[in-house]
């Protein structure tokens, strides 16, 4: 990558980060401001960014549950979605062509579907390093989310397959094999251990097992690695891989978001054009809302999800491409995609920051629009009498919910919003239930309860901040403690309105110290005594 990509991203992801927004955005505004400038993409830029595309898909299977996929809320919920995008985004490109508008002359009702259903994606990367980012990718709307963007993957994998004509070859059914090998690469990823031998085979089953070796059958080499993240998720270092691969796979993602900027000619036309997408987007979202309440979930879980895919998708430029090189569509308009693209990450980021005090602002208007029937996953949640609450269980939280449950006894209750996670700690024997310490509901919901302490352990210092926040604004006055990760997070912790914070680091030494007193008192009982 030339170094001169390198600076300005890394100043302008700096600067967008210091305003408080995600550095995707200057990424974004890197790759702009080199198009002005009359740089290109190159092929090593377009190769990094689809190395990091196809690590993001086999992260996200690596903590797929196939289960989603099957749930109505998903599979109908994209197809519907997509289906009512096509027809209605159709019928308008088809209009304007009628109305004699220039950049649309010559359209026909296929031409106009096939345009639309470009714009019916959604973007993966962008709903998955958003997630990421507030640690919401195992609540229920991250779930719902990421298993539309999932179906919408694999409509576009079908298309690109049969409109290139590539059809897989008979070769493909050996990869039936991998299903037979999994007892095996679990043993290979039982005696990895911890050093770099984790994410390197990380990086051979993405690229290796999954991409090169669905490309040489014919298949998209981003199913392969999606389906061999899947392949592995049930193994208890699944989650251990995605995290070594972690900041090798955001480092790939910058070429990426640099690469969108770059693809886009900036003309004046298709720049009009790109902003009468970006104007219709809002048709999308709150057509993903109405759905996923017709499905009967909660307001808060419609919204959330719904601003997740509040986007134009990288499948969009791919079926632009596809159109463009088959003579279906002009040249110019894979730049206008582009361009709508871009815009809409740049759009989209701060409304996903900001998309629990939009809910809390809009709360009233937005339940009217609740099914009756609540969905299994999104029901109310009842923390009988705890007077204790660890809020997330994760490695930090299971210890502290344990000291606490030895010293106080069972007024304690743990919550989570991830509910394979709930599931193993009950089967464990601990008093703890599925819930999102994020929802603003959640809290208006067990305001009467008799909890006196909560001990915050959620994994984003942002989503620690927002639960700070919500019981500080809420009748709530019992005693908050919060884990920071990095020492200098105490005191932003402690100023949005905790009453302590910890740093993680010194939590463990000092833990850690507590149990060897423990196990040695008699030997350290004689290391102290004065000598003779």
């Amino acid at each position: 990558m030339d170094p001169v990509f390198l600076a300005i991203a890394f100043v302008l992801g700096f600067a967008a980060r210091q305003v408080g927004l995600p550095p995707l955005v200057g990424f974004l505004t890197a790759g702009f401001a080199l198009n002005g400038f009359g740089f290109e993409s190159s092929p090593l830029l377009g190769q990094l960014a689809d190395l990091g595309v196809t690590l993001l898909l086999f992260s996200i299977g690596l903590k797929l549950k196939a289960g989603t996929l099957l749930k109505p809320e998903v599979w109908a919920g994209a197809s519907l979605h997509m289906a009512a995008t096509i027809v209605v985004f159709g019928l308008a490109i088809f209009g304007l062509a009628a109305a004699g508008v220039h950049l649309f002359a010559g359209f026909d009702l296929a031409t106009s579907a096939l345009l639309a259903f470009a714009l019916s994606f959604s973007s993966t990367v962008f709903a998955v390093k958003t997630l990421e980012e507030k640690g919401e990718l195992q609540s229920l709307h991250g779930r719902v989310a990421i298993g539309i963007l999932i179906i919408q993957d694999i409509i576009a994998v079908v298309f690109i397959t049969f409109s290139t004509g590539q059809t897989p070859s008979l070769w493909a059914l050996v990869l039936f094999g991998l299903i037979p090998l999994r007892p095996l690469l679990f043993s290979i990823m039982d005696r990895c251990g911890h050093g770099e031998l984790m994410p390197l085979f990380g990086l051979f089953a993405a690229l290796v097992l999954g991409a090169e070796a669905f490309d040489l059958v014919g298949l998209k080499a981003d199913l392969g690695a999606l389906i061999l993240g899947a392949l592995l998720a049930k193994h208890d270092r699944a989650g251990e891989i995605s995290d070594s691969l972690l900041s090798f796979k955001d480092i790939l993602l910058v070429g990426f978001f640099l690469d969108i900027g770059l693809s886009g000619t900036l003309s004046l036309e298709a720049v009009l054009a790109a902003l009468l997408f970006v104007l219709v987007l809002p048709f999308k979202v709150a057509l993903f809302f109405g759905l996923l309440t017709r499905f009967r979930l909660r307001g808060r879980s419609a919204t959330l999800a719904a601003f997740s895919l509040a986007t134009y998708s990288e499948f969009g430029l791919i079926v632009s491409a596809i159109a463009v090189s088959n003579g279906w569509l002009a040249a110019d308009w894979l730049a206008v995609v582009a361009i709508a693209l871009a815009t809409t990450f740049v759009l989209g980021a701060p409304l996903n920051l900001m998309a629990h005090r939009i809910y809390a602002h809009f709360h009233d208007r937005l339940i009217f629009w609740e099914s009756a029937l609540r969905h299994p996953d999104d029901q109310p949640v009842d923390p009988g009498k705890a007077r204790i609450a660890v809020l997330g269980m994760g490695r930090i939280g299971t210890g502290a919910y344990d000291a606490m449950k030895a010293h106080y006894g069972d007024v304690i209750i743990g919550i989570d919003s991830n509910a394979d996670k709930v599931s193993a700690h009950q089967s464990a024997g601990r008093n703890v239930i599925l819930g999102d310490a994020t929802d603003s509901d959640f809290w208006a919901r067990t305001q009467s309860g008799r909890i006196r302490l909560s001990m915050l352990a959620l994994p984003q210092l942002s989503a620690n901040l927002d639960v700070v926040r919500l019981l500080s604004d809420s009748p709530f006055d019992g005693q908050i403690a919060a884990v920071a990760l990095y020492s200098d997070e105490v005191d932003i912790l402690e100023q949005a309105g905790a009453h302590v914070a910890v740093d993680s680091v010194i939590l463990a030494g000092e833990g850690f110290a507590d149990h060897v007193r423990q196990r040695f008192p008699a030997e350290l009982t004689e290391l102290s005594a004065p000598e003779a």
